[in-house]
C-alpha cells in the first residue's frame, strides 16, 4: 500500500513495515530494505 507518500507492506498478523531503501541491485537480484520484521501467520 502507499500511505503518506511511502510504500508500506502489511503481514497477516497486522504488522506494517515501511520500505526505507528501494531497488538495491545485487549480483543475483534486487532487494528492498524494510524497517520491521514481517512474519507469516502462525
Amino acid at each position: 500500500m502507499v500511505a503518506d507518500g511511502k510504500v508500506k507492506i502489511k503481514d497477516q498478523a497486522g504488522n506494517v513495515a515501511t520500505v526505507t531503501i528501494a531497488d538495491v541491485n545485487q549480483s543475483n537480484g534486487v532487494i528492498h530494505v524494510i524497517d520491521t520484521v514481517l512474519l507469516p501467520k502462525m
